[in-house]
This record gives structure tokens, C-alpha cells and sequence, in this order.
């Protein structure tokens, strides 16, 4: 019997990528080819998050150069997750199964054979796991390990070393899309979908060309969002601190009775001082991350759309009418 051709499409958020971009192309479009002889066709679509160099154009170009590349342009840059949520909504229904994988091939992009291999054994999702970053700065490899910690001690569950390169087939990626938020943090939202899941591994390799989209201050608030998206640990933590300094004010009473009573003159403002500015500052922490509780919220009931389409190259029913979703 004759095999079923099944379809993959590898969808690549871009935002500035144009000096990376035909490197990218060119090593996809190898793994196409050996994919050919699995019977997988396979397309490489490219989501351009609101880039300010000429990412867009060199899409277009590719596109008509080679059919199997596909582009969308975002109206205004929403941010990796969004851009690469928007991919996988336009591509369900174009794909048997999807791959995600950033454009700076700092994922081996030849993992993506083993990744097939685990779907056709009945895998749902494929998680790429980096089990050698010796590429990395110290201080990036330091950071990056210490999120993963971080991570699952507020109770958020992920695959440690795993970013967004990974395999879903079209039932997983739907029951994704079917999560209603707008704050995404995808690497802990696809962990929580079960289905069968398999690992592979692969070293990081170094960046091909131009500048890390994430520098600190980006790594730090995403590692926040993660936190405060899917764990009320840091709630609870100030719980426990209030209760602490509860017992701290009985001990203070205690002994400051015990002072009084023993005829001795009270410590004077040193103290006093200290403990106002030491629980002041508590308690602003404490507001604070109520606050951040509070913004999700806001912009949750807000449902703003999560991107902006503009327009769209080289995919079936090409249209480049602007869409919200």
C-alpha cells in the first residue's frame, strides 16, 4: 500500500533577521529535502514580527524564488510568542504537524529529522533540549540555567533546557490555540497539554550572524512573565513573610516589656528606623507584585488582539488583506 504523504511546516518567527535569513533558508530547505524522501512535504514559514530592516523584503524574494518558503508580516511587532503563536493559527490548517524553531540556527536545525521520527512512532510533541551550551557566554549560560531553577521552584512545570524548538502535530497545536489568554508563555502553556511527549537532544551552536534578540532586561521580564503566569507562588511567599514579621513584632514586644521592666531606657530611633524602612520596603515589594497580578488581569479582560496581520507570500489562498487576531 501506497504511504500517505504527511505535511510539516517549520514555522520561524523573524524580527531583523535579514543577515541570517538565506543561511536559515538554505539549511531548511537541505532538511526539506531529505523530509522528501519520508514522504513529508514540508514548507518553511517565515513570520515577520514587525521588522525594521529588510527581513520583509528578503522574504518576499525567497518566496518567489523557492515554493516551498511562505511569509507573513505582522502590522507592528508583537513579541516572539505572539509572532510565533500567529504562525502556528495561520499553519494548523495547512500542516499535519508543526516545528517551531528560532532563525539565528542556533538550534540544529538537522534535530528536526529525529523529530519526525518520534511523530511518525505516535509522539504528539518532540521537545528540542540543549544538553551542551558550552557556545555560551558564562554569564549567559549561568542566567539561562538559573530561569530553569527558578522556574520550577515557583511550581511552573517545564522541560529544563528547552526553549521553543519542538514538534506538535495539529491535534496538540489546536488544543493550544484553544487557550483563551493573551499573556503567553508558550514553553510552559505546550508542557501542560500531556498527550504523548518524546526529547531529543543537541548542543547549542553559535549564533550564524547579527545580535541576540534577548539581552538581559528581556531575558528578566520574560522569566517574570513566565512566573506570574503560571504560578501565585510569589503571592503566597509574602503570606509567609507577613507571618514572619508577625512573630519578629511578638519577639520586639517581648523584649522591649522585658526592657522597660528591668528599669533600662528603650533604644531610641536607630531601631525604630531600621524596622519602618526594613517593612516599608516589604510591603511595597508585596504591592507590587499584587500589582503585576492585577496588570495581567486588566489585560486579559481587555482582549486586545494577540497580533496584526498585514499581509501574507507565497501560501495557498495568498491573501494580504490586514486581519486582527
Amino acid at each position: 500500500m501506497e504511504q500517505t504523504k504527511q505535511h510539516l511546516v517549520i514555522v520561524v518567527p523573524c524580527y531583523n533577521e535579514e543577515a541570517v535569513l538565506e543561511e536559515t533558508t538554505r539549511r531548511l530547505l537541505g532538511v526539506a529535502a531529505r523530509l522528501e524522501e519520508r514522504q513529508v512535504g514540508t514548507h518553511l514559514f517565515y513570520i515577520d514580527d514587525g521588522s525594521r530592516d529588510g527581513t520583509w523584503s528578503l522574504i518576499r524574494r525567497l518566496s518567489a524564488a523557492h515554493s516551498e518558503v511562505w511569509g507573513l508580516k505582522l502590522a507592528v511587532n508583537a513579541g516572539h510568542q505572539h509572532a510565533l503563536w500567529a504562525g502556528l493559527e495561520v499553519a494548523v490548517s495547512h500542516a499535519d504537524a508543526i516545528v517551531s524553531i528560532d532563525a539565528d540556527l542556533q538550534d540544529d536545525p538537522d534535530v528536526i529529522l529525529q523529530m519526525v521520527d518520534h511523530w511518525m512512532e505516535g509522539a504528539d510533541l518532540v521537545f528540542g533540549v540543549r544538553d551542551d551550551r558550552s557556545t555560551d557566554t558564562w554569564f549567559k549560560r549561568v542566567t539561562a540555567q538559573g530561569f530553569y531553577r527558578m522556574m520550577r521552584a515557583m511550581g511552573t512545570d517545564l522541560v529544563y533546557n528547552h526553549a521553543d524548538y519542538r514538534l506538535m502535530t495539529r491535534r496538540a497545536v489546536r488544543a493550544l490555540l484553544a487557550f483563551p489568554e493573551r499573556n503567553l508563555f508558550l514553553r510552559g502553556m505546550v508542557k501542560q497539554l500531556g498527550f504523548r511527549q518524546a526529547v531529543v537532544t543537541y548542543a547549542r551552536q553559535p549564533r550564524m550572524a547579527g545580535e541576540s534578540k534577548y539581552p538581559l532586561s528581556k531575558m528578566l521580564a520574560f522569566a517574570w512573565d513566565g512566573i506570574t503566569s503560571f504560578s501565585v507562588r510569589p503571592l503566597r511567599l509574602f503570606i509567609g513573610l507577613g507571618l514572619a514579621f508577625i512573630l519578629v513584632s511578638f519577639a520586639v514586644i517581648v523584649w522591649a516589656l522585658a526592657v522597660h521592666f528591668s528599669g533600662h531606657s528603650m533604644p531610641g530611633w536607630t531601631s525604630l528606623l531600621v524596622s519602618v524602612w526594613f517593612i516599608g520596603g516589604a510591603i511595597l515589594t508585596a504591592l507590587g507584585v499584587i500589582g503585576e497580578y492585577v496588570g495581567k488581569i486588566y489585560s486579559e479582560v481587555k482582549r486586545r488582539p494577540r497580533y496584526i496581520e498585514d499581509c501574507r507570500c507565497g501560501m495557498p489562498s495568498d491573501a494580504s488583506a490586514a486581519n486582527t487576531h
